[in-house]
């Protein structure tokens, strides 16, 4: 008996390997308090480490335009702007309208264009969108993690023939499943039965992400706890990130509501898929590597990170002791200035402002302040090598496309 128990375990630990990198919660950016924010520049940070203490910057919001802030000359563009064959174009048109409204972003065809090429590129207008062959990927996870422990497969599968919560068995569910929201939806039946089949009440959901913008159910958490969520909630964030509207809500969000110091969207397109200032800060790496003369991964993460922890010793932070004496910095102060990678305000660093000094002086010129992270996507549903860097670019081609609608 408890040896079938421990295969349910088993199947539904390796359900995780679908899942997508979380992106981390939101704080606010800075030492303004939230209710104090102004409505017309919603700062809203994220940080993948607990907050530490802020360089003090104020936040100064660019001069309010009327007619970016006109609800009626802004619905009006959003229909301009909306594919023509896109279905339901009201529900998909008040969803959207509805979150630029509650998160305080202008009514623009740059902003609008950013959201619907993103939308677009993860689910072509699909508020749940199908993922080919998640059953084989599931069963391919199970079958290699029995494999590694010597674990005959149709004990496995025995133990998942277990009847749910809809009538139908576990095994049945797995080989049916279409799209993640029915993926998370097994495995929410199969947490709430952990007294039954022996999990522990412990384990998380390994479905991270999810809705017509793949956006972070943990970035979903942390965001609804530092700005009002508009709409009456249905249940659990989780569901309202499978749902449209909150899927599009916390993922317009996540792309926009932020202060990113960018010449072009595409680098907003590389942090939605890399994480915040991922593109500034792989810039960041490449004067680094440039002025320490040792080779960098221009990935955008400064610091390693164990279970959210920042520690130091990264790539990045050892090349910037060997610039400790230029710099004018102990290893203890660029260590706090690392830290606050993941904030707006890092630019704002001593660490940042000299270091760029000096590449400036090096170059003879000024060194960009910008730079599309290097990395490679990882994921069961990816069979070709893919980066972030195709990501940018292909968003950015579906931007410009939505911008010649005007």
């Amino acid at each position: 008996m408890y040896r079938i128990l421990a295969f349910s375990l088993l199947a539904v630990a390796l359900l995780a390997g679908c899942a997508s990198a979380p992106v981390p919660a939101p704080v606010v950016n800075g030492t303004t308090p939230l209710a104090e924010m102004p409505v017309s520049a919603p700062v809203v940070d994220v940080a993948p480490v607990p907050v530490l203490p802020p360089v003090a910057v104020p936040v100064r919001p660019a001069p309010r335009p009327v007619a970016a802030y006109d609800e009626r000359e802004g619905l009006r563009l959003l229909d301009r702007l909306l594919p023509a064959r896109v279905r339901d174009r009201e529900g998909w048109r008040t969803d959207i309208f509805g979150a630029f409204r509650a998160l305080k972003l202008p009514y623009t065809a740059e902003q609008f264009c950013a959201a619907m090429a993103v939308i677009e590129q993860e689910s072509t207008w699909q508020s749940d969108p199908v993922v080919p062959g998640l059953p084989r990927i599931v069963w391919g996870k199970i079958e290699d993690k029995a494999d590694s422990l010597h674990l005959p497969m149709p004990l496995v599968r025995a133990a998942l023939h277990k009847s749910s919560p809809d009538g139908r068995s576990y095994t049945e569910r797995i080989d049916s499943l279409r799209t993640e929201k029915e993926m998370n939806a097994l495995y929410e039946d199969l947490s709430a039965e952990a007294r039954n089949i022996g999990l522990p009440m412990s384990m998380k959901n390994p479905i991270r992400t999810g809705g017509p913008m793949q956006v972070s159910v943990e970035f979903a958490e942390g965001h609804a706890s530092v700005w009002p969520y508009p709409y009456a909630r249905r249940g659990s964030w989780r569901q309202e990130v499978f749902s449209r509207r909150g899927g599009l809500y916390f993922g317009i969000a996540n792309l926009l509501q932020y202060p990113a110091p960018y010449s072009r969207m595409i680098y907003r397109f590389a942090d939605y898929n890399a994480g915040r200032f991922s593109s500034r800060n792989a810039a960041f790496q490449n004067a680094v590597s440039r002025l320490s003369g040792r080779a960098l991964v221009a990935d955008g993460d400064l610091l390693t990170y164990v279970e959210g922890e920042a520690r130091p010793g990264s790539s990045t932070h050892q090349a910037l002791r060997t610039l400790a004496g230029r710099l004018g910095m102990t290893d203890e102060a660029i260590l706090r200035d690392l830290k606050l990678e993941k904030h707006s305000s890092f630019g704002n660093t001593v660490l940042y402002q000299r270091l760029y000094a000096l590449a400036d002086r090096s170059a003879g010129t000024t060194v960009s302040r910008e730079a599309l992270p290097q990395i490679d996507l990882k994921s069961p549903k990816i069979t070709r090598r893919l980066t972030t860097e195709w990501f940018a670019r292909r968003v950015d081609g579906r931007y410009a496309t939505c911008l010649a609608r005007q």
